[in-house]
């Protein structure tokens, strides 16, 4: 099994494709963002009339180097404006029915079929993402590195070596009576040794970086914490929002562009300096973009989106065609969808993870060549 690995940075809540990487001199754009609309004096150029938001330099500054892809008109079939839907909708790679299996957890379970690597994804937030969930596939979720582990809050040893004795007694007491029991017992005994294998990373992390004080710039630190103790994790998962700017768009999604720019950029120089670059690339997606004609003072849920994949192993440049905005073009006021967002899962399972993507997105699809060979 190789050792590459990725992080996955969540855009909740449909970041603004049109105000991201920008068409500002596509007078459609001009004519349909009267309010809401990035002036052509703070557009950061790159390349055929687009340009990146201005909050976004150190993403441009990795672009320079070749290490961005910028992927346009991500999107699906028949696009579903329902935050929930949507994002179940990329979690699962199923556009047409609920899917049971995210598209991670899956890939977890071919590179793991023993489920013998308890720390193979680590998701840094609250709740796990659908993503990531699949029957066997253990997954970690952490909230705080610096307060992560076992029974931290007991602070004699022998009495919390103790209490994680106990809980293994019983977990392990129960394997053998049943199926339900068997599996409740192992992703407890799985849960435990996670626990303990992720509270010991940020003993073996030393880094200049300095990161940002917000929650995406934390999260970020976390995954290079991990990525760099080689504990075997291959996959980390992030997410940031909401970008659900139906008002006050314009600051709203420049300060969330400002964390998550910021962040990727410490995390690849993080992991650049450590030299652990190579085997590592990071995937930005959001649910939709925005509709293309504003209200006034945000913006509402379109369709159509921009996705990134950036680091070292990425053949950098723009991909697939910026959908057209000329207004017989749209659907329903929307930017259409030119590339579906299963091509670029085929590419990261198959060429990156290599795993057979077939089993996840229930087809062929056609990779666009963001990777190198």
């Amino acid at each position: 099994m190789g050792d590459k690995k990725i992080v996955v940075v969540q855009l909740s809540g449909g970041n603004d494709y049109l105000n991201c990487v920008i068409p500002y001199d596509n007078p459609h754009y001009v004519d349909n963002r009267p309010n809401v609309r990035i002036t052509e004096d703070r557009v950061i150029p790159i390349g055929d009339g687009l340009g990146f938001n201005p909050v976004m330099s150190p993403i441009k500054d990795l672009y320079d180097q070749g290490k961005v892809a910028v992927i346009h008109g991500v999107g699906y079939p028949e696009p579903n404006r329902s935050h929930f839907r949507s994002m179940d909708i990329w979690h699962t790679a199923e556009p047409t029915k609920v899917g049971n299996e995210g598209w991670l957890g899956n890939a977890i379970n071919q590179m793991y079929p023993k489920h013998d690597n308890v720390v193979a994804a680590v998701n840094f937030g609250a709740g796990l993402p659908r993503a990531l969930v699949s029957h066997g596939a253990p997954v970690a979720s952490v909230t705080d590195l610096n307060t992560y582990g076992l029974m931290n809050h007991v602070t004699e040893l022998d009495q919390r070596n103790e209490a994680l004795q106990a809980f293994k007694d019983m977990y392990s007491q129960a394997i053998g009576s049943g199926p339900v029991m068997d599996y409740l017992s192992q992703t407890g005994l799985d849960a435990l040794k996670g626990a303990e294998i992720i509270g010991s990373v940020t003993e073996k992390y030393s880094s200049d970086v300095e990161y940002a004080e917000n929650s995406f710039a934390k999260a970020m630190k976390g995954a290079a914490q991990v990525l760099q103790a080689d504990i075997g994790t291959r996959i980390c998962y992030t997410q940031h929002g909401s970008f659900d700017a139906h008002t006050n768009g314009i600051a709203l999604q420049e300060g969330l562009l400002t964390d998550v720019s910021g962040g990727i950029y410490d995390f690849y120089d993080d992991m650049k300096r450590a030299n652990k670059s190579d085997d590592v690339i990071m995937f930005v997606f959001t649910e939709f973009g925005r509709r293309v004609k504003d209200n006034g003072n945000g913006t509402d849920h379109g369709s159509g989106g921009v996705a990134f994949v950036i680091g070292d192993q990425v053949e950098g440049g723009q991909y697939s065609d910026y959908p057209s905005l000329a207004p017989d073009q749209l659907l329903e006021g929307d930017l259409r969808f030119n590339l579906d967002f299963r091509s670029v899962y085929t590419e990261i399972l198959e060429d990156w993870l290599e795993i057979d993507a077939r089993p996840v997105v229930k087809g062929e699809y056609e990779k666009v060549g963001f990777l190198k060979n």
